[in-house]
């Protein structure tokens, strides 16, 4: 059974802690949980068994977290304070952050307004198109939000939306909630403040991942990046790649 913090505004975040060592926090990917990403993965037993601590939290409208309708709820600030919340139930004053694909972006923003709290961030399924206004822009994540809520699903053409759409539609995944979080996703953090950030970062894509782009342009941006490529990878199949884990293994070690 999971256990919970409280966020600022009420919501509940659940998180579940296993092994022992330096810890590191899982924040999974938009539309995901704690299980779906990392646990079924095969990421709780290769990080414990590498001599780590996990912190595992669902993210607000995910999981067995609390998931309110109203897009106001789910701007990546508000989303990074649910990191720092997790953190503080489990008296961590900094730890390891890792993040997939909306975990990245909330790892992100972590970093640039709370650098104290992290101390090195990895990010996957996050990579050149981060820096584009595309995935990112509103008009992107309307048409990923209308594919998520519209009753008749063969009417959604975009190959992207479908994948969304197919993803939100498994069992116990809240299509309300998911929809408010992807339209009120915040933009991207523009360039400047990419390149202040003062603590060493992973970035690992899959070379096939069409939706986060190429590694290496978006670690070029970082004081102290650096970039990993999966080869034959997407972005749904990089995750559970034994490749993007040791990846992250080597980096936090």
């Amino acid at each position: 059974m999971p256990e919970f913090a409280t966020a600022p505004d009420g919501t509940a975040l659940a998180f579940e802690r296993h092994g022992e060592g330096p810890a590191i926090v899982l924040v999974h990917g938009f539309g995901s949980s704690r299980m779906q990403n990392w646990k079924s993965t095969g990421w709780y037993g290769g990080l414990t068994e590498a001599g780590f601590a996990i912190v595992a939290m669902d993210c607000r409208g995910h999981g067995d977290s609390g998931k309110p309708h109203g897009p106001g709820s789910y701007d990546h600030d508000r989303m990074a304070g649910d990191v720092t919340a997790v953190m503080d139930a489990c008296g961590l004053n900094q730890a390891l952050i890792l993040g997939y694909s909306m975990g990245g972006f909330i790892g992100l923003r972590l970093l640039a307004a709370h650098p104290e709290r992290v101390d090195r961030l990895a990010i996957a399924g996050v990579g050149a198109n981060y820096l584009k206004d595309g995935i990112t822009s509103p008009a992107a994540r309307s048409v990923l939000a209308d594919a998520l809520l519209v009753e008749d699903k063969s009417s959604i053409t975009d190959p992207r939306a479908q994948m969304f759409r197919a993803f939100a539609d498994q069992p116990g995944k809240d299509r309300i909630a998911l929809a408010a979080c992807m339209r009120a996703m915040s933009p991207r953090l523009p360039a400047e403040t990419l390149s202040q950030l003062q603590r060493p970062i992973l970035v690992v894509d899959g070379s096939e991942d069409d939706t986060a782009g190429a590694a290496d342009p978006l670690a070029a941006t970082f004081p102290d990046g650096r970039a990993v490529t999966i080869d034959g990878r997407d972005h749904m199949s990089a995750v559970g790649d034994r490749r993007t884990r040791q990846a992250v293994i080597d980096f936090f070690r």
